[in-house]
């Protein structure tokens, strides 16, 4: 145990405190989980395969991933952690082969009591899609790792236990998905400096047409918001957070996530969309936008050919 961890945990605390302010008063959610079996045998849409995670408890969801891997036939590994902190399971997939990585990352947990749709539902199902249309044509000069993490919302612990046990050596760059499933706009976010695994993430965007500053932002390191890759970049590997938001919010939303203290009184009336649903009863599957999610797909897909020809 490190005081780094101590810390983490503290967070974690704090934030699930916070929540729970925010969240008084409020209805809990209704919405039900979509049977297993309706989604395994469902369409194969991002939209569609949403249904796998929202609205239920951590447990289910960490099954739920198992549960579509194995209907699908899909060779994963089980990486089982357990610490003072909490424990659960990361999932890892291998897709294509060369002698450099490029990971992809989407926690499968949420918050207590949320039914978890765009934080983090959305985000496994591209992941999922995205799986299916590599493993059709695999990259042969580039090894793609998706991870599904446990506990991202207990300050990204699957994360940190991951980096712990596994060998970095390789790794090109890591994207972690948070809140993809609303908005029109690409944002990578905790990109303070330029990397040759960030230009080729702007390269690949460019290549889909999207326009710096127009239909995609690079923004540097958030104050207080983070996700996964936050375990990576602490272990010196370019790593960046990937968010769809609305372009609309563009302004407002750069205020809420730059000035923390600021926004903390100001979310009590209003935050911005995505965070409209963030970490609430709100966050149901109802309030996700199919295009989003297949735009994320289609950027991903993107940066998978771009990095293959780095």
């Amino acid at each position: 145990m490190s005081l780094r961890d101590v810390g983490f945990f503290l967070r974690g605390r704090l934030n699930r405190a916070a929540n729970r302010v925010l969240n008084r008063g409020t209805r809990a959610h209704a919405e039900t989980p979509t049977p297993l079996s309706e989604v395994l045998g469902g369409p194969r849409t991002p939209l569609a395969l949403s249904c796998l995670l929202t609205a239920r408890d951590n447990a289910a969801r960490e099954a739920a991933v198992a549960s579509w891997l194995g209907a699908r036939g899909v060779p994963f590994t089980r990486h089982r952690f357990a610490t003072f902190e909490g424990r659960g399971d990361n999932y890892i997939v291998d897709v294509g082969s060369g002698d450099r990585t490029l990971v992809l990352v989407a926690h499968h947990d949420a918050v207590p009591a949320s039914p978890g749709a765009n934080d983090n539902a959305a985000s496994v199902a591209i992941l999922l899609t995205l799986l299916e249309r590599l493993a059709a044509a695999p990259p042969s000069r580039l090894r793609v790792r998706l991870l599904f993490p446990a506990c991202e919302e207990l300050g990204y612990l699957g994360s940190r236990a991951y980096v712990r046990d596994a060998a970095l050596d390789r790794i090109a760059g890591v994207l972690s998905l948070e809140l993809c499933g609303m908005g029109d706009t690409l944002a990578i976010w905790d990109a303070g400096t330029e990397t040759p695994f960030l230009r080729t993430v702007r390269g690949a965007f460019e290549n889909v047409g999207r326009r710096a500053d127009e239909t995609y932002h690079v923004v540097g390191r958030i104050p207080v918001f983070g996700s996964d890759h936050r375990a990576f970049a602490a272990a010196g590997i370019p790593a960046y957070g990937l968010t769809v938001v609305p372009a609309a919010e563009a302004d407002a939303l750069r205020a809420f996530v730059f000035n923390p203290m600021k926004s903390a009184f100001r979310a009590v009336k209003r935050r911005p969309v995505p965070f409209a649903t963030y970490h609430t009863t709100r966050d149901a599957l109802a309030t996700l936008d199919g295009g989003a999610l297949d735009a994320v797909v289609q950027a991903l897909e993107a940066v998978v050919e771009e990095a293959a020809r780095s």
